[in-house]
């Protein structure tokens, strides 16, 4: 190709940002970035723009913030810039068919899975819940599904055994960005081959909510730490003690039990906090109480003492 491709780049979230920067230092044509519109944030509840959008005006690219993607005015706008392709990268809208024909080579999409596994909008979180030794970052072309389109490019990364979802997030994250400036680099050397997913394979990873992340102590020891870990930062995995919320980071798995109740308090040695389960005990290493910051497991209980026979739920 002479001209650089014509893209449109739609995306939201920090996940999103390096694919951005990937598609401006590929030399791409951007005549527009959509976002979602800005939101409260913060105590103060001041509107704040989404990191997309930041990144965006910081390369001088105009930004689109529509509350529907499913009107005709959207529609025109996107057809009458008449891209190349559209990038999709953790925007939050569903698009439309009548938005996904517009380009002349379609709409790509970058997941942070390998498809057809994880499809949806919490992989990351699910893929380490669910206890997967690797994940990765597929390209694919859109269809009006939900991310079952043909696949272009996909590669593996590993998922390590203190893996968070903020710590997988940022690997992958970068990961996407170097595999969709491949992506582009097929588009524009002709040697893609779209691949159909195999939809019997397909797994979902649902949205995350802030309840779920309540932690069930009758699960193995394993699970609960895993959860922690797939919770971490957000939306949080927590217990309650004395209707006292308190948020877990960081816990390790002891292989021995003592027989007590799940979620009971064990017998532990000093400035520790060692809590049994369904199957082992969970040793706490960081946590949050209701109010306050993040802390070593240290530090908290040297301020809030918890003795051995006290029962979270």
């Amino acid at each position: 190709m002479n001209k650089p491709l014509r893209v449109i780049f739609m995306g939201t979230p920090d996940f999103a940002v390096p694919c951005l920067d990937a598609v401006h230092e590929y030399g791409c044509d951007v005549p527009l970035v959509v976002t979602r519109p800005d939101r409260p944030k913060g105590r103060g509840r001041k509107l704040a723009p989404p990191p997309v959008k930041t990144a965006a005006l910081k390369f001088g690219y105009p930004v689109c913030q529509p509350d529907s993607t499913k009107t005709d005015r959207f529609r025109q706008k996107i057809g009458d810039i008449a891209p190349d392709l559209l990038v999709v990268v953790a925007f939050g809208h569903v698009l439309p068919k009548t938005v996904l024909d517009i380009p002349r080579f379609g709409a790509v999409n970058v997941h942070a899975s390998l498809l057809p596994r994880y499809r949806g909008p919490a992989p990351i979180h699910r893929a380490i819940i669910s206890g997967e030794t690797e994940t990765g970052i597929t390209t694919m072309l859109m269809d009006k599904g939900l991310d079952t389109g043909e696949i272009l490019l996909a590669e593996k990364c590993a998922i390590l055994t203190d893996d968070t979802a903020e710590t997988l997030h940022d690997r992958l994250a970068d990961l996407g960005a170097a595999v969709l400036k491949k992506t582009l680099q097929g588009f524009e050397n002709q040697t893609l081959r779209p691949v159909p997913q195999n939809h019997a394979d397909a797994t979902y990873a649902p949205m995350l909510s802030k309840k779920e992340g309540r932690i069930d102590w009758s699960r193995p020891a394993p699970e609960i730490e895993r959860f922690i870990r797939g919770m971490c930062p957000w939306p949080g995995a927590f217990t309650f003690y004395n209707d006292k919320r308190l948020k877990i980071f960081k816990a390790a798995v002891l292989s021995e039990s003592g027989g007590e109740a799940p979620g009971t308090v064990v017998a532990s040695p000093m400035g520790r906090l060692r809590v049994s389960t369904g199957d082992g005990t969970v040793s706490i290493r960081e946590i949050q109480g209701s109010s306050g910051k993040r802390l070593q497991i240290t530090d908290f209980l040297r301020g809030f003492p918890i003795a051995a026979g006290a029962v979270f739920s």
